[in-house]
């Protein structure tokens, strides 16, 4: 019985190992694919012109992806979980505003950004309520919040408009400042990306995002709160998409009604095209913050070399379908390794059983 109980026990740990082994092996290909796609487009363009990477082209480069790269991380972390926030981009616009109206009543900078954030806070945690507890699906919970806020938004806003002027010096010179090339505002960016795949590397709970994207009914039966991790999920992107729209705020001093809108999509682009999964259960902040670089980029990039900004949005939309079908082969051939694995481990515990029964069967 002893020969039986050695050769099963690695049956069941093989094929979990090596998938996940495989699926994560992919996904750094696939960061690693999008960071040599950006720097040899910026290669390219740096050829064709001298001028794209001075000072203040670098500085700009990295301002167009700061906010991409914030509202992109926390998206992830929703995405992960195996649903999605809509709501992002009318969250970045109201709060935007929200911010603006404050400081042009002679506000302190500093509270503005706090107002901004709770304000997002209290959107993500309306979102995560009636996902987590409701029990309805997250596309059409943020599909209907994003309408909700935006009507708010523009009863709010109505034709007003903020601009430079009505905000204090400071403030407007620390959404353009920086360290030479680097701007405040990628600074900020880069602090809460890394702490961000640090919290989802190295706590139980961030971890456990991923096993409730990947199986939620196993998540559940493991004993995983379901509904407070999905919560917790929704609040962390709307926070930071009111973070985003305080930064928007600093970066062009200008807000209206319009601000925001439509970003939602290229914020689900930038995660997808980055390599998380929008089945959930797969990917990285980093992949999402390179996703949303390479999408920004593109912006600069084509004017620089003297094509039509038309084509910006057509590319885009080709490098998500290709994001996606390259997480459907990927899932396809994920799905077939293991069970090949599965198959001959079973093939290969059968004759040892066989054995073990004849040894017990002569020694009787």
């Amino acid at each position: 019985m002893t020969v039986t109980t050695s050769h099963e026990a690695p049956v069941a740990e093989t094929p979990r190992s090596s998938g996940t082994r495989l699926v994560d092996r992919v996904f750094r290909m696939r960061e690693l694919a999008i960071l040599v796609v950006f720097l040899v487009m910026i290669a390219v363009t740096q050829a064709g012109n001298s001028e794209f990477l001075s000072e203040q082209g670098i500085k700009d480069l990295l301002l167009n992806a700061t906010i991409l790269v914030l509202v992109a991380t926390g998206q992830s972390l929703v995405v992960i979980t195996r649903n999605v926030d809509l709501s992002v981009g009318s969250t970045l616009g109201i709060s935007a505003f929200a911010a603006g109206a404050y400081l042009h009543g002679g506000g302190n900078p500093v509270i503005a950004i706090v107002l901004a954030v709770l304000l997002g806070i209290g959107f993500g945690l309306l979102n995560g309520l009636l996902v987590s507890l409701g029990q309805v699906p997250a596309l059409v919970v943020t599909l209907g919040t994003l309408y909700i806020i935006r009507g708010i938004d523009s009863i709010w806003v109505g034709s007003r408009q903020i601009t430079a002027a009505d905000l204090p010096g400071s403030f407007v010179d620390f959404g353009s400042g920086g360290l030479s090339a680097v701007p405040w505002l990628a600074l900020i960016a880069l602090a809460v990306l890394v702490a961000t795949a640090y919290y989802l590397k190295h706590f139980g709970s961030g971890r456990e995002l991923y096993a409730l994207g990947s199986n939620p009914e196993a998540a559940r039966l493991a004993g995983i709160p379901v509904r407070k991790r999905i919560l917790t999920a929704y609040t962390f992107c709307g926070g930071l998409a009111g973070l985003a729209g305080a930064m928007y705020l600093a970066r062009f001093g200008n807000v209206d009604s319009g601000t925001g809108s439509g970003y939602e999509l290229t914020v689900v682009s930038a995660v997808v095209v980055g390599g998380v999964v929008f089945t959930g259960g797969s990917g990285s902040v980093y992949g999402a913050a390179l996703g949303a670089l390479l999408l920004t980029s593109i912006n600069s990039v084509l004017p620089a070399l003297g094509v039509s900004s038309v084509w910006v949005l057509a590319i885009n939309g080709v490098l998500l379908l290709l994001a996606i079908a390259v997480d459907r082969v990927v899932a396809v051939r994920v799905a077939s390794a293991l069970k090949k694995k599965s198959a001959a481990a079973r093939t290969a515990g059968a004759p040892a059983k066989t054995t073990a029964q004849k040894g017990d069967a002569g020694h009787a």
